[in-house]
């Protein structure tokens, strides 16, 4: 996530009149400070309809524990959050994540006294984005065995395409090999040697390919136990 914007010098409570505000433009009847919660607001005779608000000059996990705890009692949930020009209202993943959880997210203009809906407090089922889940299937059901683990951050990740880059150079080895000779070991052995994305294979003449000095210190390490 980007990182929150610095922190104004402003209270928290300089929050709750634009709050207020927003909420009773649409009916509703406001107060603050009540059972724990930052701002409460009922509409109807019977107040059939209770909404939460709580209130931070940034966007924190800490807030998102509140709004999850106030959805056990209210119908409707915010989070009010001071806006701000690169702060984390402005990070998509934020919103996402409110909209997720069913929370209502408010930008507050502190300045202007406006506030802004930036994600409403309803049900939400993401999208599914069909490329990227065909992607991860084809990439789980490629690789060989399970050669990384998760959480690795600092070497390069085993991916399926990187594993049959390196059975086409152990075959290469110290010779010569042409694609459809390693189209046994990789359909895309002809990309994979002219993509070249790692550096490991050379072009000796059309069709003919050699390990290049990266190539052959790749094998080597391998050999010695420094990759898998």
């Amino acid at each position: 996530m980007k990182p929150a914007a610095t922190t104004p010098p402003f209270a928290e409570t300089a929050l709750y009149r634009p709050v207020k505000a927003f909420l009773e433009q649409q009916g509703f009847q406001v107060k603050g400070e009540v059972c724990g919660c930052d701002v409460v607001a009922v509409r109807g005779e019977e107040q059939s309809v209770l909404v939460v608000a709580e209130l931070k000059l940034s966007f924190t996990l800490e807030l998102v524990l509140q709004a999850v705890d106030r959805l056990r009692c209210a119908d409707l949930v915010y989070l009010a959050i001071v806006a701000s020009r690169n702060g984390r209202d402005r990070d998509a993943r934020v919103l996402r994540l409110c909209r997720l959880l069913g929370l209502g997210l408010l930008a507050v203009d502190l300045k202007l006294g406006a506030v802004t809906i930036l994600a409403e407090p309803a049900p939400y089922r993401p999208r599914t984005d069909l490329r990227r889940r065909a992607r991860i299937l084809k990439e789980h059901a490629s690789r060989k065995g399970d050669p990384a683990q998760g959480g690795s951050s600092r070497r390069p990740i085993m991916t399926a395409y990187r594993q049959r880059a390196i059975a086409c150079a152990q075959a290469i080895g110290n010779g010569t090999a042409r694609p459809r000779d390693l189209k046994h070991l990789a359909t895309d052995a002809g990309t994979v040697l002219l993509r070249n994305v790692y550096g490991w294979f050379v072009r000796e003449r059309p069709g003919v390919y050699k390990l290049s000095d990266a190539g052959r210190s790749m094998l080597a390490d391998i050999g010695n136990g420094s990759q898998e």
